[in-house]
């Protein structure tokens, strides 16, 4: 028991002797003050630990106790630095974080001796080339996105910056990006921390509004109309994004605490400065799918018939049917629908939901897309997608699936210097990027990183096309399913037309629903409530009874 006790204090024991030696022997020698001073802190520092309560490892091991937690406070940067592979996914690989960087800084980004990836592993992914591959000299590849129902359509690049705040990301990384965005000719999405001075830099917006209107709100948290299309009208607003739910915290709302409402962020989203700011989880405009689109016609009525949508998570399938049950019953029509893969990325989240909740990209772009098709809308409505979309062959896949266009968010970050530090929600972000501490902040050059932003997109786009000429196609949007494979196991190889099928053209409203999912959920959604007709544990029920798992996709499963 006595060794026990002398081994736990015996370093602070030997830092006590120490300091008492070198005190006495500094009396006839003064250059024992350099022991003396720093020992006698360590000595200190041992008294507090052992009457401290907090933690019982520094009160058992005085002194020696804090390396523990030193050590543990740089583990992420050990863990990044020294012991990652090139392919681990934390949540970005550091190669998919080289390509970014080598691209933004115009470096090369070519790889010597071959893939470093297993091909026969599962999931791995490859486009299928042709023998008559085309050359593509223009590389500004572009969809136009405006229904019959817009009176303002607007050419949009197929990449473009996805929703990211100011207040989120700092006045310098905001203004990066839309300058970027202003040299690259593509959309700078807004986040719906409303339109700051910084995004007014002279890059193509896309204005996101949350449930909290900031920018156009009343005092109450209401919609205010003359606000709005005060800002709507504005010449860089493109295109008007109604945040249904995103894919890091779908079915969340947040908090702005009143320490991070400064001046500038309470001018932007129309806010007092220094108070709590609450952001609801649901709408206080509308509560069913018939008021969600009645709302997104009065937003694009008043922006002057700019393109209106929405971006969601998609949880639920009925409900996502009952918006298209909604379109058919009123006849409005969204001119775009961004679909957020529950893998997208937040400053800040709840673990449960980052890692829980929500369909993964994939599978929501799939259903989104195939419900417009079996509605026989889908020639009037773009779909974008978001979810850690950061290379050519991202873009390529989520295009193949039924995307007219993608957004980077996190890629983009990394191009004006993120480093993946995952320090977004403490204000310490190593880079400037993600914090409101301008000490911190002005560490950017924002014409550097503008320069960098317009390189990543410009240099990506240049891969798309190459990865496009070797499909033996003109363009992005000649992608389907088919050209993309995927690997099931070392002996299986699927298309993924095969994994994820497709409807045809008016299939529901002919009722051939082809696979389970419609055939259960489309039958009871409406389009008066988000809410299915019967109960859910009956649907649940249903759906159990005829859901026969015999793939590994959850998609083909659902499609048994």
């Amino acid at each position: 028991m006595r060794i026990q006790f002398f081994s736990r204090y015996l370093v602070f024991i030997l830092v006590a002797i120490i300091a008492t030696v070198s005190f006495i022997l500094s009396f006839w020698d003064a250059s024992w003050l350099w022991a003396f001073i720093p020992s006698l802190f360590l000595t200190g520092l041992g008294i507090y630990d052992m009457r401290q309560v907090r933690h019982s490892i520094r009160r058992n091991y005085p002194i020696l106790g804090n390396l523990r937690f030193f050590f543990e406070s740089i583990r992420p940067e050990i863990r990044q630095y020294f012991i990652e592979s090139d392919t681990e996914n934390l949540p970005f690989s550091r190669l998919q974080r080289s390509i970014v960087y080598q691209r933004a800084k115009q470096q090369i980004d070519k790889r010597p001796f071959g893939t470093i990836k297993d091909v026969y592993e599962k999931d791995y992914e490859w486009i299928n080339h042709s023998m008559h591959p085309t050359h593509i000299s223009d590389f500004d590849f572009r969809t136009t996105v405006g229904g019959p129902q817009c009176a303002q359509p607007y050419s949009l690049s197929i990449f473009n910056i996805s929703a990211m705040s100011f207040g989120a990301l700092s006045a310098n990384a905001i203004s990066a990006l839309n300058r970027g965005a202003m040299m690259g000719k593509f959309a700078h999405d807004t986040g719906e921390g409303g339109i700051s001075k910084y995004h007014l830099q002279g890059g193509d917006l896309i204005w996101n509004i949350g449930s909290s209107y900031f920018g156009c709100r009343n005092e109450d948290g209401t919609f205010n109309d003359e606000k709005f299309a005060e800002k709507a009208r504005h010449p860089n607003v493109k295109m008007i994004e109604l945040k249904v739910s995103q894919g890091a915290k779908p079915g969340h709302g947040g908090i702005l605490p009143a320490k991070k409402v400064t001046a500038e962020i309470a001018e932007a989203r129309g806010i007092p400065i220094g108070i709590d700011c609450n952001s609801p989880a649901t709408h206080p405009e509308f509560d069913n799918p018939i008021g969600m689109l009645q709302f997104i016609k009065r937003m694009r009525d008043l922006s002057g018939g700019k393109p209106t949508g929405f971006k969601i998570c998609v949880g639920h399938p009925w409900e996502f049917f009952a918006i298209a049950k909604a379109m058919l019953e009123t006849g409005i029509y969204p001119d775009f629908i961004v679909v957020d893969g529950a893998e997208g990325g937040t400053g800040a989240a709840p673990v449960e939901f980052a890692d829980h909740v929500g369909a993964p990209l994939r599978e929501a772009l799939r259903l989104v897309h195939n419900t417009l098709v079996g509605v026989g809308l889908r020639k009037y409505i773009k779909i974008g997608a978001a979810g850690k979309i950061i290379s050519a062959f991202d873009i390529a896949r989520t295009l193949s699936l039924g995307a007219d266009w993608c957004n980077a968010g996190r890629g983009f970050m990394f191009a004006v210097g993120c480093i993946q530090a995952q320090a977004c929600h403490t204000d310490k972000c190593p880079t400037g990027v993600a914090t409101q501490d301008p000490s911190r902040a002005k560490a950017l050059d924002v014409d550097n990183k503008a320069s960098r932003v317009y390189n990543y997109h410009r240099n990506t786009m240049h891969a798309v096309a190459e990865l496009v000429g070797a499909a033996g196609l003109n363009h992005p949007n000649l992608l389907r399913a088919h050209h993309i494979a995927r690997r099931i196991s070392p002996t299986e190889v699927r298309l993924l037309s095969a994994i994820y099928p497709e409807l045809q053209e008016n299939d529901l409203l002919k009722g051939n629903y082809r696979f389970r999912l419609f055939e259960v959920a489309w039958p009871v959604a409406r389009a008066d409530s988000f809410e299915p007709n019967g109960t859910v544990e009956d649907l649940m029920n249903h759906m159990n009874q005829v859901y026969r798992p015999t793939s590994v996709s959850p998609t083909a499963n659902a499609s048994t």
